[in-house]
């Protein structure tokens, strides 16, 4: 097991206490297993239960007509780091500072592995990380956050790949995503043989660019141009291993108590299909958040539904501390709401509003490749020993002003989504509003600001005090207390 860097010691008693005090809202016979499995860049109209008219997805099909399928559910961030950082905690990212792509998990936040582990689960987490290092000192590690099992990549991955392995580099053979889930259920197997319920967290490398899907996978589309051909045939290879992970967890007796929560990071990109949303990745509309979303757990959705009611990323950790009964001390304030009354079918409607900001920062390059590479030579002795440059993450250096909010925000409260778009700074353009009625225009494609003043004041001033109290979790105030 790698060694942790040291946590706010508050924290660390915390656990203590829960351990040794076993309290809990649920029995240890009640509480789930737990699969959270995520795509990459795969978009709301990236399934063939959304109406994509040559896509192969019969395990997801299948999964969205037995399970719970949310038909309004999104991304955190329209790009992955901040969205994986929003299951992880329960917060919006910018909370934490992971602005875009390639931003580090800061050691003082509270993760789900950590919850559930306190709890005596086991933890793993398998395929791509990005959200730090991926060393055994790495401060941002899967280890560091939680996770005992793990074989990682720093980004996105594709076939017979380098891989960490708590720490140590590998070289892993096997298609993609299959290869993510035969290391999951490795973990599960040892966590079932020393009777723990355990998480396991599976972040697929696909359907991301470059699109090398294996032979077979793309011969499923022969007829279609090549980069539709190899998008296509990625997301069939994650359709497929969702389809070996749920036979095999059925072949062990463990899919009916076993929950295993399905979505993507963000929306698609070209060639991928946000199914007619306006924009795509990148973009606070609803082509960059809206996600395809299914949750499987047998023992408590024993009829097939769906559900309209707006859901997002943030709400998988506190849903999961309900269902497991735990309650971390020192916990920041959270973004997400427990889903548990809607998984029972008596929650109609989100309590309150959920709020997105792309915030006006460049994004960092994490080529899995070239730095697994990089880390296996120097653990080979070829190279000179180096430190992991998430170590000064520990240290909150920048303070933000709480009057200015640069990039792209949004406000969604039941039908409504209002933006605020505010000018980088150096760049020329006023600040800007737009309203739009999800429910009649679910495109985006007219504004009604000036129709609904009364509306528009309101979901203003619920943006301005969450933008407000993000830039002081920003600034390192979740944490001193």
């Amino acid at each position: 097991m790698p060694t942790e860097p040291v946590r706010r010691s508050t924290l660390l008693f915390g656990l203590v206490v829960l351990a040794l005090s076993g309290s809990s809202n649920a029995s240890a016979a009640e509480r789930p297993n737990v699969v959270l499995c995520m795509a990459d860049d795969q978009g709301w109209g990236d399934v063939g239960y959304n109406g994509h008219p040559t896509l192969k997805t019969p395990v997801l099909d299948e999964m969205a007509a037995t399970g719970l399928r949310f038909d309004h559910f999104y991304a955190a961030a329209p790009v992955c780091s901040p969205t994986r950082f929003s299951v992880l905690t329960g917060r919006h990212p910018n909370r934490g500072g992971v602005f875009k792509w390639g931003y580090a998990l800061r050691p003082q936040e509270i993760t789900i592995a950590e919850a559930l582990k306190s709890k005596g689960y086991a933890t793993g987490h398998f395929g791509k990380w990005h959200l730090g290092s991926v060393r055994k000192d790495g401060a941002a590690s899967p280890g560091a956050a939680g996770f005992d099992t793990w074989l990682s990549s720093p980004n996105f991955y594709e076939n017979d790949v380098l891989m960490s392995r708590e720490g140590t580099v590998v070289r892993v053979k096997g298609e993609s995503s299959m290869l993510a889930v035969d290391a999951a259920l490795e973990f599960v197997d040892a966590a079932t043989k020393q009777e723990k319920p355990f998480l396991a967290v599976i972040w697929f490398g696909n359907p991301h660019t470059p699109h090398q899907p294996t032979p077979e996978l793309a011969a499923l589309y022969p007829d279609q141009p090549k980069a539709v051909r190899n998008y296509l045939a990625e997301v069939t290879g994650i359709d497929r291993a969702m389809g070996r992970l749920r036979d095999e967890l059925r072949s062990r007796d463990l899919a009916e108590n076993t929950l295993v929560w399905y979505t993507s990071d963000n929306g698609a990109r070209r060639p991928g299909s946000t199914g007619g949303m306006r924009a795509q990745k990148g973009s606070i509309y609803e082509g960059g958040l809206r996600v395809p979303a299914v949750v499987e757990w047998p023992a408590r959705i024993r009829k097939p539904r769906s559900t309209d009611v707006r859901c997002n990323t943030s709400d998988v950790y506190p849903t999961l501390l309900e269902l497991v009964g735990v309650e971390m001390p020192g916990q920041p304030p959270l973004d997400g709401v427990s889903l548990v009354p809607l998984l029972a079918g008596e929650m109609k409607r989100r309590p309150g509003g959920m709020g997105f900001w792309d915030f006006s920062a460049p994004g960092i390059s994490t080529p899995s490749p070239k730095l697994l590479e990089a880390l296996r030579r120097e653990q080979a002795g070829e190279t000179a020993p180096t430190k992991p440059r998430d170590l000064e993450l520990v240290k909150i250096k920048k303070q933000y002003p709480l009057d200015s909010f640069p990039g792209h925000a949004a406000w969604i409260d039941g039908k409504w989504k209002l933006h605020r778009i505010q000018p980088a700074a150096g760049k020329k353009g006023k600040l800007a509003f737009e309203l739009y009625d999800l429910e009649n225009d679910p495109r985006e494609q007219t504004d009604v600001l000036a129709e609904h003043p009364e509306q528009s004041t309101k979901l203003k001033a619920e943006l301005d005090v969450w933008q407000r109290s993000v830039v002081q979790s920003l600034n390192g105030e979740d944490y001193a207390k």
